[in-house]
């Protein structure tokens, strides 16, 4: 099957509006800001804590990807299933999360999704269908292709949403996962979110396609590339594939060329790429401005809006780090509980 280049089209009075604004009401675009201020504000407070001291070990930022993880992730039921990586925290908040146990969490307290043992890459509500982070590149691709497979067989309906990174897609893992997803067209959706670099290393350097969407077609499924920071291209894209998904016709690959602005993980000095390069992306193309200038553009939302649905973020947000301080620590008895599934 041959790669495709996604197009939100022009949004402008009398043009066609692109998909997302054709199929969501006002109060679901709102919403959609609402998450991706959620997602920036939630790793700027986490980043903020680790510098003072608040949270241990290290932490990957996706700071610059928000369009990606909301985009994505719009089309899905609570019902429908995610796997996501050691970047996951807007993968996390996209699938409704609570950013206040996802601080707890963080912050190591018994109130956190994983009663404080999973930290930053290891966040799971299965609840809300998110079946984890993983801190192995790669770690979740087989396990999507296992939920999807799961769903196939008892009919229910589910999709499965497969967040990964461009260094994964030159793991085995990778096509041995995509291969089997296409034999049995199992309902899930394989998302690369090429951020441009695998660690220290570019995609120039590490991938011989120059669109890692091309391995699509090696295994006969759509390809598809969107602009990962403009929320429209990335939800419609979303939306094909999962109801491709859905009505058994089986997986896609979408690639979404997207860009963080902090480093690799907070050890990371940033010597491989330049300032000019990130203050390019920062100041020209960050999808939170793309989308309020948008909103605006269309006559959706006002500035004074915005500013609200900001402020809004801002205090859940500090709401959240107060119930992370504020929860209890795990005591040392329980060193062993709820790392295993507890006997019935």
């Amino acid at each position: 099957m041959a790669t495709t280049r996604a197009s939100a089209g022009t949004a402008k009075a009398g043009a066609n509006l692109p998909f997302l604004y054709r199929h969501h009401d006002k109060d679901a675009l709102k919403e959609a800001l609402y998450k991706m201020h959620l997602i920036r504000l939630f790793e700027e407070g986490a980043e903020e804590s680790y510098m003072r001291g608040l949270i241990h070990g290290t932490m990957h930022l996706s700071i610059g990807q928000e369009a990606s993880a909301v985009g994505i992730c719009l089309p899905l039921t609570d019902d429908d299933q995610i796997t996501s990586t050691h970047r996951g925290h807007g993968h996390s908040i996209a699938k409704g999360a609570e950013v206040s146990r996802m601080f707890a969490e963080f912050f190591g307290k018994t109130t956190g999704y994983c009663r404080g043992r999973g930290g930053s890459m290891h966040i799971a509500d299965v609840s809300k269908g998110n079946l984890g982070a993983n801190g192995i590149v790669g770690g979740g691709i087989p396990i999507a292709v296992g939920a999807a497979l799961s769903a196939k067989r008892l009919g229910n309906g589910k999709v499965v949403v497969c967040f990964f990174g461009d260094g994964a897609n030159n793991e085995g893992a990778f096509h041995e996962a995509l291969n089997m997803a296409a034999i049995w067209k199992l309902p899930v959706v394989f998302v690369c979110e090429n951020n441009q670099y695998g660690m220290s290393t570019s995609t120039e350097r590490s991938t011989a396609v120059k669109d890692i969407a091309e391995r699509a077609s090696a295994y006969a499924m759509p390809g598809v590339i969107v602009d990962g920071n403009v929320l429209s291209e990335v939800a419609e894209a979303s939306h094909q594939a999962v109801e491709r998904a859905r009505a058994g016709e089986g997986p896609t690959l979408i690639e979404s060329k997207t860009y963080r602005y902090r480093g690799h993980s907070k050890s990371d000095r940033n010597r491989y790429r330049t300032k000019g390069e990130i203050e390019d992306w920062m100041t020209n193309r960050d999808p939170i401005a793309l989308y309020e200038a948008e909103l605006k553009a269309l006559g959706i939302v006002s500035q004074d809006e915005i500013d609200a649905v900001r402020a809004a973020a801002a205090k859940e947000i500090a709401e959240g780090i107060e119930f992370a301080k504020e929860s209890p620590a795990p005591e040392t008895a329980d060193l062993e509980r709820y790392v295993y599934t507890e006997p019935a």
